[in-house]
């Protein structure tokens, strides 16, 4: 178990990630390309909750190289699980976005998060809609490919747009009373089916909230890091929680967070700021 890591173990992690993210994530996307939806799916989960053979490959991809390059790091995954009880883990969702990849929308990527402790000090999310990876480090900004990304500084809910996320794991009621809000407060909104895309958007500043009521810990723990290291307000459960539950997730643009007040208020009980 690894009780602490130094500023450069950390950063070479972080380097290792970015690498890794952008190399699956690219060969993904080629084999999507080359393969028909009819011949991807290998399971399905639930309603609009599919398996594909690139989710299984991809995170066996993952899995094995960090497993090879820090083999005293823990791991979870979506599709293979892992054990959470380490101080040291990665948190994996080789596919955010299944059903889009599946049907062929853009809004997909690859999800990477390194937790220590009851921190998260990494997050890499490759983007597949614009082939670029956006990274941070927890202290340390935002990064899209090498150069900063900053969260909106927006004020105006008026010129506002909102990106949400549901699951068929949460009440529908929930979600369309959040869009009610929205729009009595003349906040436009979308919604991609990709959180951690969704936080990216949050993170670069191409939208001013994104909103869920339930995600896992593979779903939501990179793009919130990114996120809040671009200056959004990033609020959801502790870590420890999120590991073994997962759990809800607001990020948004500070200049706007009175307009989402209700959200925060919503989840006080249960969430805290990043």
């Amino acid at each position: 178990m690894v009780h602490d890591l130094s500023v450069r173990e950390i950063k070479a992690r972080a380097e290792f990630a970015e690498t890794l993210a952008r190399e699956v994530g690219r060969s993904a996307a080629t084999f999507r390309q080359n393969a028909s939806a009819s011949s991807l799916v290998i399971e399905n989960k639930g309603h609009q909750d599919f398996v594909t053979i690139a989710d299984r490959q991809t995170e066996d991809t993952i899995r094995s190289a960090i497993a090879e390059a820090f083999p005293h790091d823990g791991f979870m995954g979506e599709e293979t699980g892992g054990a959470v009880n380490t101080e040291a883990v990665w948190v994996v969702d080789p596919i955010d976005g299944t059903t889009n990849f599946l049907r062929g929308f853009r809004h997909w990527g690859v999800s990477i998060a390194f937790v220590l402790g009851e921190h998260i000090e990494i997050g890499v999310i490759y983007d597949a809609t614009r082939d670029k990876v956006f990274s941070a480090i927890r202290g340390n900004g935002a990064f899209s490919e090498g150069k900063a990304v900053h969260a909106s500084t927006l004020t105006d809910p008026n010129k506002a747009i909102a990106v949400l996320g549901h699951s068929r794991r949460t009440d529908f009621d929930v979600y369309i009373q959040v869009v009610r809000e929205l729009y009595a407060r003349g906040i436009d909104y979308r919604r991609m089916g990709a959180a951690a895309i969704g936080l990216v958007r949050v993170a670069d500043g191409t939208a001013d909230l994104y909103y869920e009521n339930h995600l896992n810990s593979w779903d939501m723990l990179a793009g919130a890091l990114i996120a809040h290291e671009a200056g959004a307000a990033v609020l959801m459960p502790p870590i420890a929680d999120i590991l073994l539950n997962g759990g809800a997730i607001v990020a948004n643009a500070k200049g706007l967070t009175d307009d989402f007040s209700f959200l925060h208020k919503q989840l006080a009980s249960s969430c805290q700021q990043l």
